[in-house]
């Protein structure tokens, strides 16, 4: 299978991966004014799932090294099985809400705050469950993200102060809010079934990246039954819709939302597979720096502070200066 070799291949796969997480909201947005997000979100759960499969019978399973998927699938352990699959489940409950977030204060502010906020506790967590870098520059490059994300929630609400969608926009932020939370735990059940020291020759009843990737995919994908078809029958914004105005979708809104699930799958093999030369801790946090890259979408490509009033500009300036010092320091720690 194929497996990073040094740490610089390491974090040019998070860089990957951050602008992959920070760029699928794209396609969410393309869609929005006819395809509601609960319907989008269940091609994105498939692409999602579609992708991981193809790359555990490519990439996982070609190569001198590592175990091929199929033999890694058969020898592992039910804990770890279960515990990529429970990933996935946390990542579905936190990911549907930044979605709903995404439609109701757009992709400038629901990244920052959500992502941003999972960046934050996530880092800590998968820290002390396995250290790695050097802790004082890991936590100042944290410290500073956590600024960004202070200047964006101020620029959001200076921007909403006099719209009447106000209201709209703060539920927006309280769901992103909820979903940084739920979001930051995820990562952790992931890597605790990989053998992160050895992925060449892995422990046995321990899964590779490949593998820890499908059933996490699996867990997102089944989960959506039940977290997706409640937020479906009382949404947080709109009507109640049914499956059937799923089926009633275009071939391209099903595509696109495909598309959007892909290209998040794509980003997250990466961290997992930079994890082992990385550790976890720098790979979650230098993808976690998709918020820069969402708000840069937001801002320049969507229009999301258009017409917003003077002096705004001045918080978006300082909030990159401070996530890129701060993704430099995180970089800077694992060196």
């Amino acid at each position: 299978m194929f497996i990073v070799s040094s740490y610089g291949v390491a974090v040019c796969l998070c860089i990957i991966t951050m602008i992959c997480w920070g760029s699928w909201g794209n396609t969410q947005k393309l869609v929005s004014t006819k395809w509601r997000y609960e319907l989008f979100y269940w091609d994105y759960a498939i692409g999602m799932l579609l992708f991981s499969i193809i790359m555990a019978f490519t990439l996982g399973s070609t190569g001198e090294n590592g175990r091929p998927f199929m033999e890694d699938f058969n020898q592992a352990g039910s804990d770890n099985l279960i515990s990529a699959c429970i990933g996935g489940v946390i990542f579905n409950a936190s990911n549907i809400l930044l979605s709903a977030s995404v439609s109701m204060a757009g992709m400038a502010v629901a990244f920052p705050l959500g992502v941003g906020l999972a960046l934050v506790l996530g880092v800590f967590i998968n820290y002390f469950t396995a250290p790695q870098g050097n802790p004082l520059v890991l936590f100042w490059g944290v410290g500073l993200i956590v600024i960004a994300m202070v200047l964006n929630g101020l620029a959001a609400n200076k921007k909403e102060q006099n719209k009447e969608n106000a209201g709209k926009a703060k539920k927006g932020i309280i769901l992103a809010s909820v979903a940084g939370i739920l979001m930051s735990f995820f990562y952790r059940f992931v890597a605790v079934a990989m053998d992160l020291d050895h992925f060449e020759a892995p422990t046995r009843g321990m899964i590779t990246p490949y593998t820890a990737f499908v059933l996490f995919s699996a867990g997102v994908f089944t989960s959506n039954f039940i977290f997706n078809t409640l937020i479906m029958k009382k949404p947080f914004e709109g009507t109640p819709i049914s499956y059937k105005d799923y089926f009633q979708g275009s071939v391209s809104s099903h595509m696109v939302g495909i598309l959007g699930g892909m290209v998040w799958a794509l980003g997250t093999l990466f961290s997992y597979i930079a994890a082992g030369k990385a550790g976890t801790a720098i790979s979650y946090a230098l993808g976690q720096g998709a918020p820069m890259i969402a708000a840069i979408w937001g801002i320049f490509i969507w229009k999301e502070f258009k017409g917003a009033p003077s002096g705004i500009n001045k918080f978006l300036v300082f909030m990159f200066l401070f996530f890129l010092i701060g993704l430099g320091l995180i970089v800077y720690a694992g060196m």
